[in-house]
């Protein structure tokens, strides 16, 4: 997942210096949106990890 993020901030710097500010854009929306999802996914494993071990 937090792969997926870096490569659409990858896509939106890249896009945004060339021009493309649309693109740019959604690509940048797209990588918050996946990096919040991550970290949250992130806190859910660690706190019911340790609940379990």
């Amino acid at each position: 997942m937090l792969s997926w993020a870096i490569t659409f901030l990858i896509i939106a710097i890249v896009a945004a210096v060339l021009g493309f500010g649309g693109i740019a854009g959604a690509a940048t929306g797209i990588a918050k949106i996946l990096f919040i999802v991550f970290l949250v996914l992130f806190v859910a494993s660690f706190i019911f990890g340790r609940r379990r071990g």
